[in-house]
């Protein structure tokens, strides 16, 4: 579950100049601390905010870093403290599996809860960096970036949030991470095994991601999407393990079980035989796709974003999430034509 930093993490020798000239040396650790911020707050748009504000801090304290401590491990001193002070004020952000027990009944329109401040995903190509040849890159694990894991860490108290990723993601030293919460040693590790033991408890597996090349993946995920643009649910249940789950923020209603889901989606999906569009997408180090219905004017608009887990060559978990800006912050388009449509098929 490890991150993997490209640049060595080891102090410097002096000063690095003005202001400017460290913020450019700092520009490598952007998508890592993007990274780190998310897992912390579950939110990509607040992380996006919290990683300008870090760069701000940054910029105004340039002068009085003196290189005592590596550069990363300045900039993610000052990350976590700005995201502990917004969980403070923000409080945490559940998938609606954290906040109660499966509905029972598919059939009973879902309503919204839009006072909720819901998890959201993140597109991997905010956290991927630009390849494994870019030398300003970082190497950020997908399996610590996954759905499940997010959702799972907003369970933590704050603090235990903290620690277990600076020590089992970042690999900090325990020592490290009690000078940055002003507590000792001890008190890091006591946090840390009852981190381990809660987490366990709420996400006991870590799945194995599947990767994009994968051809037995790569024709699941082909299926699934062509049985959602056709509204086939003959052909969706085949597609679902037994005891697959469904959840969609901002709805607090969520369902467990193959018969469930395939009932929901026949009975409140308003997508029709062949009036669907699914544009392949990455989230959270998972297959995704951006749902669009056809109305009636003839533009396909969005419906929402599903992230998928895959598990023994069939899908265990989706999270739709409803929310056309959530499109943009993926990069796919707000509206299609027939003839768009029909060349992305």
């Amino acid at each position: 579950m490890a991150d993997s930093p490209r640049t060595a993490d080891a102090p410097v020798d002096q000063p690095l100049g003005s202001a400017e000239e460290l913020l450019e040396q700092a520009k490598p650790y952007r998508n890592e601390l993007l990274a780190h911020c998310y897992r912390m707050l579950g939110s990509v748009h607040d992380a996006e905010d919290l990683v300008q504000d870090t760069y701000l801090r940054a910029w105004r304290a340039g002068d009085r870093f003196e290189g005592r401590s590596s550069l990363r491990t300045w900039l993610y001193r000052i990350a976590t403290n700005a995201c502990l002070t917004a969980i403070e004020q923000r409080g945490r952000r559940p998938m609606p599996s954290g906040l109660g027990a499966p509905s029972d009944d598919p059939e009973r329109p879902v309503t919204e809860s839009p006072e909720v401040p819901w998890l959201e995903p993140i597109p991997d190509a905010m956290f991927s960096g630009s390849g494994p040849t870019d030398p300003a890159s970082v190497v950020v694990n997908r399996s610590s970036m996954r759905l499940a894991l997010v959702a799972a860490l907003q369970h933590l108290p704050t603090r235990q949030r903290v620690v277990l990723l600076l020590r089992d993601v970042l690999k900090w030293r325990a020592a490290e991470v009690a000078e940055l919460l002003g507590t000792s040693t001890a008190s890091v590790n006591s946090a840390l095994q009852r981190a381990r033991a809660q987490l366990e408890q709420v996400a006991p597996v870590e799945e194995e991601l599947a990767e994009p090349t994968d051809p037995a993946a790569r024709e699941l995920l082909d299926r699934y999407a062509a049985a959602f643009e056709r509204s086939d649910v003959t052909a969706i249940v085949d597609l679902f393990k037994e005891d697959a789950v469904w959840e969609m923020p901002p709805f607090p209603q969520w369902f467990r079980g193959r018969e469930n889901i395939v009932r929901l989606i026949g009975a409140q999906c308003p997508i029709g035989r062949d009036e669907g569009l699914m544009l392949p997408t990455s989230a959270n180090g998972q297959p995704a796709f951006g749902l669009y219905n056809l109305r009636e004017d003839g533009i396909y608009r969005p419906f929402h974003l599903q992230v998928l887990t895959l598990r023994d060559g069939q899908v265990a978990h989706v999270g739709a999430f409803f929310g056309d800006d959530l499109f943009a912050t993926f990069g796919l388009p707000a509206q299609l034509s027939a003839a768009e449509a029909a060349a992305r098929r």
